[in-house]
């Protein structure tokens, strides 16, 4: 088996200190929300294959990668409000009702959109968690441009309308936790966030801080009663399997030192369980029960993501299940070799004494940045057969809205921790917090 230290492609940039790699992988990454948009629209692209939908979390994402980029100096203040109205104006203008080709319906959105007319695509769900991301988006712009000018005061304006119409209450549907969403073909579906812990946090959070629908916490204390801690590895921590779970709602929300009924028991905080995570998914490539090539201390991330495609193939005297586009997991799966990048990024603010070496090790060692278009591959799998001189093996052949979000977002705050300092200014997070329970930390001085 290949050793993934022993990779050495050449011609690759020397990437200077951590700050200066972070610095390069940042701005190229951003590239992303700036090119794969509709100029009309303001709509921001799932992914780079042609003729692809938006996505309202990518969507999300974008408006507080704008953010990051005025304060790096990525665009201008000027550009990034022309693009942030131009998105929050659509919505706001967009068609809300139960029509098959509706935007979104009592607040919430369908998961993708046409590009250019924003219409409903593939027949997708209103998706309640897809539309928090988006909103966590909104709120940060509503948050961060508060300037006493037209424009700005139009972000604000709009930020809380959006906000306001979303109809938590509704998403119940007759229960207490929220539904996962709903179609006009076939009403609610069968499944809610009510069971594991999950990105659902930034959710609840949402949706209990409301001023126009709010939730009571009952559904959340429901749902958090279901989360089961493990230990592996001598780890013990709050299981989720892909790093996803455990890095969404930290994109936006600074748990460190917070604390709700669950933390409280189990002795340790939502940052904290994400820095555990970290290091479990690293052990867990270490160990490589599965033998997948490359896996080891530098090779490690599963997350939500690119594969190679559905196929059973026998390599090497073992049998082989591939998989597309799934939400891989560790230390119980799935896992199919397939490694991605982009979500060890987004664990630099808990674990950035293993995600840095990673970082630098697929850059100058696994070469996933050569082509040097919006930063990292999405996803890389070197034990599928790809015919390939790229030493990562098969490599997907897109990058994702939903990859390029948390790398912008999460190298801001591990740097300056700005998305973290907007929304601990913003009262709608404030007040879900409180009502969530959440204490101590940062929330003693926001009663």
């Amino acid at each position: 088996m290949t050793n993934a230290k022993d990779i050495v492609p050449g011609n690759v940039k020397p990437l200077g200190t951590d700050k200066e790699m972070l610095n390069d992988l940042q701005r190229e990454t951003f590239d992303y929300f700036l090119n794969e948009v509709d100029p009309v629209t303001g709509l921001i692209k799932d992914k780079t294959q042609p003729a692809s939908p938006a996505s309202i979390a990518a969507i999300g994402m974008g408006l507080s990668a704008y953010i990051a980029g005025v304060e790096n100096k990525f665009l201008s203040r000027e550009d990034a409000i022309t693009r942030v109205l131009k998105i929050l104006r659509f919505f706001y203008n967009s068609r809300q009702g139960t029509e098959a080709d509706a935007t979104g319906y009592k607040g919430f959105y369908y998961h993708f959109l046409t590009m250019v007319t924003g219409k409903r695509a593939w027949k997708c769900e209103l998706s309640t968690i897809d539309t928090a991301i988006f909103m966590m988006g909104v709120l940060s712009a509503r948050t961060y441009f508060k300037d006493d000018n037209k424009n700005e005061i139009e972000i604000r304006e709009l930020a809380d309308q959006l906000y306001y119409r979303i109809d938590w209450q509704w998403a119940l549907n007759q229960g207490t936790t929220i539904s996962h969403g709903w179609r006009p073909e076939d009403g609610f579906l069968p499944y809610r966030w009510d069971d594991n812990y999950s990105e659902a946090l930034l959710l609840y959070v949402l949706a209990l801080g409301s001023p126009t629908y709010p939730l009571k916490a009952d559904g959340y204390k429901k749902w958090t009663a279901t989360f089961d801690v493990k230990k592996v590895y001598d780890i013990e921590y709050l299981y989720g399997g892909p790093l996803f779970i455990h890095q969404f709602p930290h994109m936006w929300i600074d748990f460190r030192g917070i604390h709700d009924d669950f933390n409280k028991k189990a002795g340790f905080d939502y940052f904290e369980n994400s820095k555990r995570a970290t290091h479990v998914h690293q052990q867990y490539a270490i160990e490589n029960p599965h033998k997948f090539e490359h896996y080891g201390e530098y090779c490690w991330g599963l997350t939500a993501s690119d594969g190679p495609g559905n196929k059973t193939m026998g390599i090497d005297g073992r049998k082989r299940i591939f998989y597309g586009y799934v939400a891989r997991g560790a230390p119980f799966g799935p896992d199919d070799g397939t490694v991605s990048p982009w979500g060890v990024v987004a664990s630099l603010p808990f674990a950035p004494e293993i995600v840095l070496d990673t970082i630098r090790h697929a850059i100058e060692k696994l070469n996933l940045k050569h082509h040097r278009l919006y930063g990292f591959d999405a996803s890389f799998n070197p034990t599928y057969p790809e015919k390939s001189t790229n030493p990562a093996g098969w490599v997907s052949p897109w990058r994702f809205g939903l990859n390029q979000g948390p790398i912008v977002i999460m190298i801001e705050n591990y740097h300056t921790g700005l998305i973290w300092k907007i929304m601990r200014e913003c009262p709608y997070i404030i007040k879900g917090l409180h009502v969530a329970g959440f204490t101590g930390g940062w929330l003693k001085n926001e009663m």
